[in-house]
């Protein structure tokens, strides 16, 4: 391939997308380019393709058309959970590299089908864990294996939101729910500060008496046993006022991350150790422009993404697990590969941060 930006079309034109994916490419200019955007919404394709000077925008119907356009060598998907499989392989099938927004998918049946289309057609999947390059929880990550907390024995994490009426995350069919939107977070985070999968899992799940959590849960919590007898513990939440944090006890040390999730604002660590606390500040930045430079590279170089689909997998796997426990009212036994390369400090990548744009139809999830 040439060494020009890799071409992407941007699948979907939702909060996330406008708020974060689009204004990324300015800050990536060199290895990514904005070429084309799908959605149904025909204002939506007008005024953000007049912003970001695209010149092709196309309908969901017409996808297909755009993966053999010639005109793009990517996707980043941005669609409800649902989705994401069936546009996935469509297109790797096209010979189109995959950037998916997390959770890869709602069942693992369908990660494997994602991660069987990726490796036949010889195309790069990764899965958009955006905190994998993110210095706050890399210097965490960092601190955790350095052995200055000693041994890590427990992990617990809060994250919750108020999600406003009528979101697509509160859909069941469209792959909603606290779970799969908020709590591969704290799955995510766990593993790799642990640099471990779990090998048991407890869960509950409630609705709650408000009405929005008809379809989905309003909160659900989880015990998750990894070897050695090491505990981790979170509760996400749709119906609970804004919360993001994990905190790692090991036993000499512990580490606090507070906020812990937020792609907007800077994070911040404090670190107990020998009875003094210490406080770590991390400036904010784009979190989403090294997602996108990093898989460019990764193309253009023939390697295989960290973030890949078998890390979108796993998380999947342990979610499923966790919804079986919570209706089964049992404790799960898990049997996961353990993933040889995980997120480290080699991935850091700092951009400043884009200014907030106006939203075309659309408004945030939460209240």
């Amino acid at each position: 391939m040439s060494r020009s930006p890799l071409r992407f079309a941007v699948v979907g034109l939702g909060h996330i997308s406008q708020m974060a994916v689009l204004p990324a490419f300015s800050h990536a200019a060199s290895a990514a380019k904005l070429t084309a955007l799908v959605s149904d919404d025909p204002v939506k394709r007008r005024l953000l393709a007049k912003r970001y000077a695209v010149s092709r925008n196309y309908a969901y119907k017409d996808f297909d058309a755009c993966l053999r356009s010639g005109e793009i060598d990517a996707v980043y998907i941005a669609l409800p959970n649902s989705l994401h499989c069936d546009y996935a392989v469509r297109a790797a099938k096209a010979g189109i590299h995959v950037l998916c927004e997390k959770p890869m998918a709602v069942t693992a049946s369908e990660c494997r089908r994602m991660l069987r289309a990726a490796e036949q057609h010889r195309v790069k999947l990764m899965i958009a864990y955006r905190l994998h390059f993110e210095a706050c929880n890399l210097y965490t990550i960092d601190l955790v294996q350095s052995g200055r907390l000693g041994e890590p024995r427990l992990f617990h994490s809060v994250f919750t939101q108020q999600v406003r009426a009528g979101d697509i995350r509160l859909r069941d069919q469209l792959g909603g729910g606290p779970l799969y939107d908020i709590g591969v977070y704290c799955i995510n985070a766990v593993r790799y500060l642990f640099r471990d999968e779990p090998i048991e899992v407890t869960a509950l799940t409630g609705h709650g008496p408000d009405r929005r959590f008809q379809s989905v849960a309003e909160a659900a919590g989880a015990i998750m046993r990894f070897s050695r007898d090491r505990l981790a513990t979170f509760t996400c939440s749709f119906g609970a006022t804004d919360a993001a944090m994990y905190e790692v006890v090991g036993t000499k040390g512990k580490v606090r991350v507070e906020p812990a999730y937020e792609y907007v604002g800077g994070l911040k660590a404090s670190i107990t150790i020998g009875g003094r606390t210490s406080m770590r500040t991390f400036k904010p930045g784009d979190q989403f422009a090294p997602q996108l430079i990093y898989f460019s590279h990764c193309v253009r170089n023939d390697r295989q993404p960290e973030p890949n689909g078998t890390e979108g997998l796993l998380d999947v796997q342990i979610i499923e697990a966790l919804r079986r426990s919570a209706q089964r009212g049992q404790s799960i036994a898990l049997r996961l590969p353990t993933k040889r390369v995980r997120p480290d400090l080699a991935l850091r990548m700092h951009r400043p941060p884009v200014s907030k744009p106006e939203g075309v139809h659309t408004e945030s999830p939460t209240l």
